[in-house]
């Protein structure tokens, strides 16, 4: 009898090796321009039969032969999966109903806990607390994907991820409308002094004054970074009756009567209000220190639901003290507890804690912008999906550091077909190594591309036997651009 050939083989890197380690796959994708919402039967609800073991296998149409067909996995294996950081629990019953073990938890992991434990998963789910750095995936042994349940990815070392053919997902939309939301109520807060007021009034104080209060109508907001959430909050802005200008590094089309400034310099000196939109970069680092906050009005309001370490807060605090500026409202932090829990924000965290807490008409909120039922269940289900469609077909659609490949599904009717799934380096000869290896066969379908020095390859085989599968899969591991090989059949 021939022997079972594994699911999955890495490449072992000539700096660090690694020891490769057997992983099975099933499934083929459905068609790709069907909404993923209805590629996943666990979004619909739908539990595994209970006579079933493993994940749920009936997504065809009963009757059609070209519906797509869930494989049997080449040799059966158990998919663990770690969630992290308490993400949203309709990921978690997502991928359970799939079949995956999925070990979840509420809190953030370490870099010494991750090392000890990362190399017993397949995949891991974190948020923005969670620190995946190279040491890690040097560590992580068995792991092919990384789920981001949040809008960024700096939390991850992507190189090193890259290097050890592990595709990266996250979900930079779904909580846009979220965001754009708290900064409103940011603005109504500081116009008005509610933070000073509603603590005052829990202290036992009464002090009514009308004194430093406006309306928004007609106020100035300047929004750096006029993407997804920026382009939202201008739209209800001007709802509310302010005015909107906008500073973006690309030239950018307008919402409504928007108009971006030609300079950031005069964004700062005109706007009332400053909210702060980009990404955490080399160049956004430290953007806004004490030379910009000079520039802008005095008694303007600086909002940062961004990054924490877009703003200087030292710099912060001193145009505060000054009274230049009328009050701030700040959701991230350069650094921030791992965990919930009282007294975990102080001093020993960051040194300019206890000063930033001791101004006036300052809201500080812990990283919630996008902490609402509405975004966490939309970026559960983004992710989720993603997760499932990378491990179960292959699709590295809306990766961040892999390039883009998919495939239209195997039906019904290719009984005897294969997916190949290879990650390989970019680099001449390598396509040319695995023709030589699957020309001989039946390629129904093929697709490539590359990204920087990564590249990824799909390519479904059909009228193979099991050693057609053996062979195929051990030279493919043997092809010196080889980084990961795994099987779908």
């Amino acid at each position: 009898m021939t022997a079972p050939v594994q699911a999955f083989t890495r490449a072992k890197p000539a700096t660090s090796p690694r020891d490769a380690s057997p992983f099975s796959m099933m499934a083929m994708q459905q068609a790709i321009a069907e909404p993923l919402a209805q590629e996943i039967v666990a979004l619909e609800g739908q539990s595994p039969p209970s006579h079933l073991h493993g994940r749920t296998r009936s997504v065809s149409i009963p009757g059609s032969s070209k519906a797509p067909r869930m494989l049997q996995p080449v040799n059966m294996d158990t998919i663990r999966i770690l969630l992290l950081e308490n993400v949203s629990q309709g990921a978690v019953k997502m991928l359970r109903e799939q079949g995956f073990e999925v070990d979840f938890y509420t809190g953030a992991w370490g870099e010494d806990e991750l090392v000890e434990k990362i190399g017993d998963y397949h995949a891991i789910g974190i948020r923005s607390k969670t620190r995946l750095t190279r040491r890690v995936f040097e560590a992580a042994h068995q792991l092919l994907v990384v789920g981001c349940f949040c809008i960024g990815t700096n939390q991850v070392d992507l190189e090193a991820a890259t290097k050890h053919g592990i595709a990266v997902f996250n979900s930079p939309f779904a909580n846009s409308r979220s965001v754009a939301e708290l900064v409103i109520g940011e603005l109504v807060c500081l116009s008005r002094q509610l933070a000073d007021r509603a603590m005052e009034m829990r202290q036992g104080t009464w002090n009514k004054v009308s004194k430093g209060c406006y309306e928004l109508r007609g106020k100035l907001l300047g929004i750096v970074g006029y993407g997804h959430i920026g382009s939202q909050l201008s739209v209800l802005a001007e709802s509310m009756g302010m005015r909107v200008i906008y500073h973006d590094v690309l030239p950018l089309m307008p919402l409504g009567s928007a108009r971006q400034a030609d300079s950031l310099e005069e964004l700062l000196s005109t706007a009332d209000f400053v909210s702060l939109h980009v990404p955490e970069l080399p160049e956004t680092r430290g953007m806004i220190g004490a030379k910009e906050l000079a520039l802008m009005k005095p008694g303007a309001y600086l909002i940062n639901n961004s990054r924490g370490t877009v703003v200087d807060i030292p710099a912060l605090v001193d145009s505060l003290k000054s009274k230049h500026l009328g009050g701030c409202a700040v959701d991230v932090f350069p650094r921030e507890p791992a965990k919930n829990g009282e007294n975990t924000f102080n001093d020993e965290l960051n040194s300019w804690a206890s000063e930033l807490q001791k101004q006036s008409n300052v809201i500080m909120t812990p990283h919630i912008g996008g902490s609402t039922e509405e975004a966490q269940r939309m970026i559960g289900i983004e992710v989720g999906n993603a997760l499932c469609r990378y491990i179960l077909y292959g699709g590295s659609t809306g990766a961040v550091n892999f390039p883009e490949v998919n495939l239209r599904p195997i039906t019904e009717q290719e009984t005897r077909s294969i997916r190949i799934c290879y990650v390989h380096h970019n680099q001449p000869g390598a396509l040319l190594a695995v023709n030589e290896i699957i020309g001989s066969h039946n390629v129904d379908k093929q697709s490539t591309d590359s990204l920087k020095d990564l590249a990824y390859l799909l390519a479904d085989i059909s009228d193979v036997s099991e050693s057609d599968i053996q062979d195929i899969y051990s030279r493919l591991t043997k092809t010196p651009a080889c980084i990961l090989t795994r099987l779908l059949s």
